[in-house]
């Protein structure tokens, strides 16, 4: 395949990592579901990211439909659609080639931020749906801190399994790669 069709499509091999990279992403959550807040999604989100750049938005948007099709696809589930989008836009600004320390650093970083910012990314899609006028707006975010403090504090320990992750991509794409 050359490098213009492989920029334009997805080969099957990317078309089935992206698959079961999404569905892991729903497996590691409901395995994790025990600890509130706690999970790996922002792990592979920034590590996908960092490896696939923006076709790292098909195994995120895999996982987000996932989510909807087990959970319901109810009101809650819309924010979905863009609140995990903003965790790719930020890992999209980790540069492809970082490694080592500063790979883990940047990584926990953005992990973390996201985290402590869930709530009030996740906020503005509350108003609306559900009618909240600024003030409104601000008590949901503010009576949502504590939760946001542990998803960042979750994110922050989990954020040192990027690296290994990145590692593990970057492999996996060298041993697909060289059999083309």
């Amino acid at each position: 395949m050359n490098e213009k069709s492989r920029k334009i499509g997805l080969t099957v091999f990317e078309i089935s990592v992206f698959s079961m990279l999404g569905a892991l992403m729903y497996a590691s959550k409901v395995l994790m579901d025990v600890l509130p807040n706690v999970h790996l999604i922002g792990v592979f989100i920034v590590s996908e990211t960092i490896v696939y750049r923006k076709k790292a938005l098909y195994p995120l948007y895999i996982f987000v439909f996932l989510t909807g099709l087990f959970n319901g696809f109810g009101l809650w589930w819309i924010p979905y659609l863009y609140v995990w989008t903003v965790l790719w836009a930020m890992s999209m600004l980790i540069p492809k080639e970082w490694s080592g320390k500063k790979l883990v650093i940047a990584g926990m970083i953005v992990c973390s931020l996201h985290g402590f910012l869930y709530g009030t990314i996740y906020a503005p899609a509350q108003a609306l749906l559900f009618h909240l006028n600024f003030k409104g707006m601000i008590s949901w975010i503010i009576a949502g801190l504590p939760f946001d403090a542990l998803h960042g504090a979750g994110n922050l320990v989990c954020g040192i399994l990027i690296a290994p992750l990145v590692s593990i991509l970057k492999k996996l794409n060298k041993y697909n790669f060289g059999r083309n």
